[in-house]
């Protein structure tokens, strides 16, 4: 799939290919001297990233993307985002090297993070209350479906990821810190805990300054998470001393799951042991970042390639936030919109603010469905795909031959033409429209009808405000009449469309675009709409003439 297209990633524009390169750099410095870096680079420009491997094992190594994940709570629209986008850079490497170098991504689970903030959504809160500053895997589960609440929100986590069919390895904090997966750079923390402290202290408030330990210890009594000093440190002994609820100075190791690393030193250490090559993060985390790779280089690692990306804003432009509840939800999306919509809306310029609100999902939808077609018309004339092309990186390098022959603004409007309550009802203008089609020929095409139905009831049937035609609007649509009426039997919506526009000509609208938004505002009660020649091509001349005399004899807004 992703075979012969080293040449074309080379010299591909989009985002995630410029990444992919910056990233096949950075592991070749790492990886190689500078006579096998040459030597590679120049392989794997000439299409043989095989021959490269073969020649240099060192590249057999996987190449690490990581995303995180806050397990005391549950999966939402930026998990999704924090999974779709370094997948697209993955994808982009894979083309880039002709699938010869491995990858993988790791979806990792801050799950013996302290709960510190009791979640509203969740029934019996008084649990989480009861085991409040524990590590969310030793939180008792109110939904009492798993042995924890940590365990609770990464299964809901996995099947999440699964259910948009991503190709991940999911880990554990608490499984990293138990297992000994982290046990020696949490030694080497313990070693350089100095060369830490005079990285974080400087980016902390005086009151915090005079407590703080990359350490955070569990409690041996409570099991709780607590934010105590480090008042002594045995290197030798792996250990560190700090004084527990009680005031009791109690000494434990830094390995086994007995501390927790503070975040901007876990972040580095987490890069270090599982040799990250490459994470995305919030424009917000920028200052994190910069000394969570301080961090990771006083403890001897390799900061990853980083991306920052902008912060998606509600409707009022403020940043969206779990707490608030503002913005939209995934479930709120997927009620609307296709995955790949989503996808695709998370795809374009990551590196600008963009409002995350109902409104965006329609010209989202109708976007995705361009480029896709786009694709599918250059993969007609074309040997090569088109990998600049956003459906090439919505579907990770292989998207699909067919798309929708009707918009989703077009179905919008069906529906309020139509009143529509059910798919049956616009199947039955879809036949019409595009002879021998239904459900199981064009199944996008169905998927979307239901999210019209449903777009429509919730947003646009409570706002529809019809008004009554000027003198010069109703000329014309007598007009439209007159001309709607000649057009010959089965006319397409070329030739009506052409019919619509002329009749805007000799009216003297100006500039014509007033002359559509008239149509729109006086038949279906919005400001905006689709191509009018392919609406009443799929609505129906006779349907369309019969609403137009209705919208003239002011029936619409007497309804």
């Amino acid at each position: 799939m992703l075979q012969g297209l080293s040449h074309q990633a080379r010299e591909a524009k989009s985002w995630p290919f410029e990444q992919a390169r910056l990233l096949l750099s950075r592991v070749l410095r790492l990886r190689l001297s500078d006579a096998e870096r040459d030597l590679a680079f120049s392989l794997i420009n000439e299409g043989k990233a095989a021959e490269a491997v073969a020649q240099f094992p060192q590249l057999l190594k996987p190449v690490v993307f990581q995303c995180g994940y806050g397990a005391s709570g549950l999966p939402h629209m930026g998990t999704f985002g924090e999974a779709a986008r370094p997948t697209m850079v993955r994808t982009a490497f894979r083309a880039l090297t002709e699938d010869a170098i491995p990858t993988k991504l790791i979806v990792f689970s801050d799950d013996m993070d302290g709960l510190r903030k009791i979640p509203d959504n969740v029934p019996n809160r008084h649990i989480l209350e009861e085991d409040r500053d524990k590590p969310v895997t030793a939180v008792r589960d109110p939904f009492g479906e798993h042995e924890s609440f940590g365990a609770h929100n990464n299964a809901r986590l996995l099947a999440f990821l699964d259910g948009f069919g991503f190709d991940y390895d999911f880990y554990s904090s608490t499984e990293c810190y138990k297992s000994g997966r982290f046990d020696e750079v949490l030694l080497r923390v313990l070693a350089r805990f100095d060369a830490i402290q005079a990285i974080m202290l400087p980016t902390l408030g005086e009151e915090r300054r005079a407590t703080y330990s990359p350490f955070l210890p569990v409690s041996p009594k409570s099991g709780k998470v607590l934010q105590a000093p480090t008042v002594a440190r045995n290197v030798e002994k792996g250990t560190i001393t700090f004084p527990d609820e009680d005031g009791e100075l109690t000494e434990v190791p830094v390995t086994g799951g007995h501390v927790k690393l503070q975040w901007r030193p876990d972040w580095a250490a987490r890069w270090t042991a599982l040799e990250v090559d490459y994470e995305m993060s919030g424009k917000d985390l920028v200052d994190s970042v910069r000394v969570s790779n301080k961090v990771c280089k006083a403890l001897g690692g390799e900061p990853p390639e980083a991306f920052h990306y902008e912060l998606f804003m509600d409707e009022n432009n403020q940043k969206i936030s779990k707490s608030k509840g503002n913005g939209l939800t995934m479930e709120e999306w997927l009620r609307y919109g296709t995955p790949e919509s989503l996808a695709y809306y998370m795809y374009q310029s990551p590196k600008s603010a963009k409002r995350l609100y109902f409104d965006v999902i329609p010209k989202a939808t109708d976007e995705y469905l361009q480029q896709l077609d786009a694709f599918n018309r250059a993969r007609g004339e074309s040997e090569k795909p088109a990998i600049d092309n956003p459906a090439w990186h919505v579907h990770r390098g292989a998207p699909p031959e067919a798309g929708s022959p009707v918009s989703f603004s077009l179905l919008l409007n069906l529906v309020s033409a139509a009143d529509a309550s059910t798919k049956e009802i616009l199947w039955a203008f879809i036949e019409r429209y595009i002879p021998g089609a239904n459900a199981q020929s064009e199944p996008l095409l169905d998927k979307l009808a239901g999210y019209a139905i449903n777009y429509y009831e919730d947003f646009v049937k409570p706002s529809k405000k019809f008004r009554l035609p000027t003198d010069q609007e109703r000329a014309a649509m007598e007009d439209l009449v007159a001309r709607l009426k000649a057009l010959p039997a089965g006319a397409d919506a070329e030739a009506i469309q052409n019919e619509v526009f002329d009749v805007g000509k000799t009216a003297g609208f100006e500039p014509l675009r007033a002359w559509f938004g008239a149509l729109y505002e006086v038949l279906l009660g919005q400001a905006t709409g689709p191509r009018f020649g392919s609406f009443v091509a799929i609505f129906g001349v006779d349907r369309t003439l019969a609403l137009i005399e209705r919208a003239l004899a002011g029936e619409l807004v007497a309804a």
